[in-house]
């Protein structure tokens, strides 16, 4: 391609270009146009792009725009984030006050700045500035350098250049926003809520007039001295806007009698630990709009504080609660702790309990809280029914022995019990079937983030307090649950977008996920069948008092208390509301009697009666199937099993079959087990018969004296057994420590076995050496050496049980 300059022809272009450039500078037109060019390009560039760089206070508001608390800006001004609007009393009041002509000129007012310098020189000092509120802003800006002519003349430049730019409404608004109030307060925002406690847009006439005059001379009239002055100006303004019609005499009249403000007010701090949150999350110096009701952030809050009153007298000093609005994962009330005698407390001192740590955001052992997610998913995954009887027996497993929180057994008991009763036995067993690896990582998938550990190292525990859970994840579970059953009952469908974490901001990132339309973690039908097993938790204490609780609303409600009695949670669930509650020490100190059911349950029961009424979820029969189910045992049914059909859910099919009935041979009596080498076929009675293992039986007929024990074989059939004894105590081979008592001697060990006839004789050996004998109450203590051992049980009629287990001695631990 041909270019079209050389490079000698572009030289010789320029050259010529500089020769007619300096020539054309060496006449006059041609010094004027430069130096035009020139002021210009500095006058353009004369004011930054941003006016205003000064930290600004972190400010908290409620979902319509209340003021919920606010942090004072890191150089220790109050001066709330800029404004984009100026309140219409304030602005009329500013204008009358400092410059009436605002409106029609361009940053200067000429007429303003001669009537100055008369009066200056008649006065002999300096009385006026004739500054515009554009030039005070350019002040402001500037840093508030000392007066002089030549920052006069820099003032007026750059007011011109900031004309060209603002309109007059932003020019207002950075007045406001930026004016001096006196002390460390900045601002119209920060100077209304310290000096009346309440926002610019609901200020009187009286209120916008005085603070109108107060960046005038702030320091000199600083409301609560130089009273009678400062009440001067603002009168003589008040009857300025008169003049100008712009309120009448009647309404001026009344304004001047207002007081004047005193001592500044505290701002709001309805909300302390979110707003510290928010100001850690990144938001610091802003202006942040919240999900939070403010009506129902107070109501709550009082509610805390006064079971608070009643828990700090058994040494429990903190509190937490949050309220979820079900629909929108929307927190609308956000209690973080509990407050001290002078609200909250500051680290270190002599009487804190840590009242400023916000336990909704702080990891805490879970209890029993997580039960419900496990039984949700066995339903889900066809792995037991609402009825399945799980074992409730004293358990060893590999050294584990979890036991029941009132160290009572009932040998088993349907699963829906064992939720609402939440007996931790059972829930380890259902851990155990269930695994923990499989738990472990459903957990993790809906919500659960701080249960981070590898699943071995959690083991069965997991299930009763193992892991550590906040409050602010476990109610956005519930939450989720909620959500998704709702959401099927209305649409008839559910989508694992349903499952996402709480927000204190409207739409805030990363907290509602798109939809999609994969499948849930839980179908519906699971979900309504846990929310109705948590519908009938058992109420401790006196019944009259859970009476209100009962009768006003359907909650399916959940307690945990952790191990130590150090952490107590609640959590109810309805389908328009979640309320989760921790109760506890911030020091992890525990408490007898620190029992979620007793102290969180009653505070989470009073915080939704602050609630408007909620409904109760539709049961989503669509969702589920109906089977047989084997009345006694709650699995599906055989065809011995007497059954009933009943709706399950989804998965429910895939449920495991009854294991407990067997068809036994009876004689012609009925009384008497026989077979077919002691008795004719055709004179037998084959009958089904629901057994229980003998450990589960022991346990299981104290409680339901409707149990029938097998029958007895008829005499000539002696020989003839099935299973009568079982350990209960060790379970399996394991490994057995023996504690060193006080005097220094070795304890003893307690070994028990279950027996189907409890008047037989059972004879105990150890190692082949007989150690005693029992009757109706199998338990025998011990004392082994340390070392491999065997125990061997044996029966009146012969029937033999062995189990090897290995001693280790307390001083060898």
């Amino acid at each position: 391609m041909k270019r079209f300059f050389s490079r000698e022809k572009f030289k010789e272009t320029a050259a010529r270009s500089w020769k007619w450039l300096r020539s054309f500078a060496s006449t006059k037109k041609g010094k004027f146009t430069i130096a035009f060019v020139i002021t210009g390009i500095v006058w353009w560039f004369s004011v930054p792009s941003h006016l205003f760089d000064d930290p600004t206070s972190t400010v908290l508001l409620d979902r319509n725009g209340k003021l919920l608390g606010a942090r004072i800006a890191t150089d220790g001004q109050w001066r709330f984030p800029d404004r984009t609007t100026v309140p219409y009393k304030f602005s009329q009041c500013l204008i009358q006050f400092e410059d009436r002509q605002f409106y029609n000129h361009p940053g200067v007012n000429p007429v303003a700045l001669f009537r100055a310098l008369r009066q200056n020189i008649s006065s002999g000092e300096v009385v006026s500035g004739g500054s515009t509120i554009t030039m005070q802003v350019i002040r402001m800006a500037s840093g508030n350098p000392p007066r002089t002519v030549w920052q006069k003349i820099i003032e007026i430049f750059k007011a011109t250049r900031v004309e060209a730019t603002y309109s007059k409404e932003e020019i207002l608004a950075l007045y406001a926003s930026h004016a001096p109030f006196g002390s460390n307060v900045v601002g119209i925002d920060a100077a209304s809520w310290r000096f009346f406690g309440r926002s610019p847009e609901k200020l009187s006439w009286a209120e916008s007039a005085t603070l109108a005059v107060l960046p005038n001379a702030p320091s000199l009239i600083y409301p609560g001295k130089n009273q009678q002055r400062l009440k001067d100006k603002r009168d003589r303004l008040l009857q300025r806007l008169v003049t100008a019609g712009i309120i009448d005499q009647q309404t001026c009249d009344l304004a001047k009698q207002e007081q004047l403000p005193g001592a500044p007010y505290p701002l709001p701090r309805v909300t302390p630990h979110l707003l510290d949150r928010a100001d850690k999350e990144g938001h610091a110096g802003e202006i942040v709009t919240t999900t939070i009701d403010i009506d129902m952030q107070q109501r709550v809050a009082d509610v805390v504080q006064r079971h608070h009153q009643r828990l700090k007298g058994n040494q429990i000093h903190n509190a937490a609660a949050i309220v979820v609005e079900v629909k929108t994962g929307n927190v609308v009330a956000y209690v973080g702790n509990t407050q001290g005698p002078e609200g909250i407390n500051v680290a270190g001192t002599s009487d804190d309990h840590g009242y400023d740590v916000d336990v909704i955001m702080a990891p805490r052992s879970t209890g029993s809280i997580l039960k419900p997610f496990l039984y949700c998913g066995m339903l889900n995954d066809g792995v037991i029914l609402p009825n399945t009887l799980i074992p409730d027996v004293p358990t060893d497993i590999a050294g584990y022995n979890p036991e029941n929180f009132e160290l009572d057994y009932d040998g088993v008991v349907p699963a829906h019990r064992a939720l609402s009763r939440s007996l931790n036995v059972p829930a380890v067993k259902m851990l155990q079937q269930y695994r923990v690896e499989r738990f472990h990582s459903l957990l993790n998938k809906i919500g659960l983030k701080t249960v981070t550990r590898s699943a071995d190292d959690y083991g069965l525990s997991l299930i009763l307090g193992g892991a550590e859970a906040r409050l602010w994840d476990l109610a956005g579970t519930y939450a989720s649950m909620s959500r998704s059953l709702t959401r099927y009952n209305n649409s008839g469908q559910y989508t694992r977008s349903d499952f996402h974490p709480l927000q204190y901001m409207p739409q805030q990132k990363d907290s509602v996920p798109a939809f999609t339309n994969e499948k849930s973690y839980f179908d519906a039908s699971s979900l309504w069948f846990t929310f109705q097993a948590m519908l009938d938790v058992e109420r401790p204490g006196d019944e009259a008092a859970w009476t209100a609780y009962i009768t006003s609303r359907k909650v399916a409600w959940k307690t945990g208390t952790s191990f130590g009695f150090r952490d107590g949670w609640s959590i109810g669930v309805t389908p328009e509301y979640v309320v989760a509650v921790w109760v506890g020490n911030g020091t992890g100190e525990g408490r007898p009697g620190l029992i979620g059911i007793n102290t969180a349950g009653p505070l989470m029961f009073d915080i939704f009666s602050q609630l408007p009424s909620t409904s109760w979820f539709s049961k989503p029969e669509k969702d589920m199937k109906k089977i047989a189910v084997c009345k006694q045992s709650g699995f599906r049914a055989l065809d011995i099993c007497e059954s009933e059909t009943l709706f399950v859910p989804a998965s429910g099919g895939r449920a495991g079959a009854c294991p407990y009935h067997r068809t036994i041979h009876l004689d012609r009596t009925g009384h008497y087990r026989v077979n077919s080498d002691c008795e004719d076929i055709t004179a037998m009675k084959h009958v089904s018969w629901f057994i229980l293992p003998p450990s589960m039986e022991y346990y299981y007929k104290v409680k339901n004296p409707t149990y029938a024990p097998l029958p007895p074989w008829k005499e000539d059939c002696k020989g003839q057994s099935s299973q009568a004894m079982e350990f209960i105590y060790p379970r399996e081979e394991t490994q057995l420590y023996i504690p060193i008592e006080l005097d220094g001697k070795p304890g003893k060990a307690v070994f028990e076995i279950a027996h189907r006839n409890s008047g037989m004789k059972v004879f105990w050996h150890l190692d082949n050496n007989f150690v005693g004998e029992t009757t109706s109450f199998h338990q025998l203590a011990l004392n082994p050496e340390a070392g491999e051992h065997t125990l061997t049980c044996v029966d009146e009629n012969g029937e033999t049980i062995a189990l090897k287990f290995n001693i280790i001695s307390e001083r060898k631990r």
